[in-house]
């Protein structure tokens, strides 16, 4: 069991790790820095694929964190 959740805790990683490479930044690079990228920030929302992009990520985020939990407490209650 404790070797399944290892194995499955690293594809999330390696997922997420896509996943957040494949999103847009937010600002747009060091015109974003110097004008504080304000024109992108106000009034925002998330489209197409940014907008799926963004729902993986939290599932992915949260199924990562619940299997590390999951591994500390297959840990802790080992024979």
């Amino acid at each position: 069991m404790l070797a399944a959740a290892k194995i499955v805790l690293v594809v999330l990683s390696v997922i997420l790790i896509a996943v957040i490479l494949l999103q847009s930044g937010r600002s747009a690079g060091l015109s974003g820095v110097i004008t504080g990228g304000s024109d992108q920030v106000v009034n925002r929302r998330a489209r197409g694929l940014d907008s799926l992009l963004a729902r993986v990520t939290v599932v992915v985020a949260t199924l990562f964190f619940l299997t590390a939990l999951l591994i500390a407490y297959l840990l802790v209650h080992q024979s």
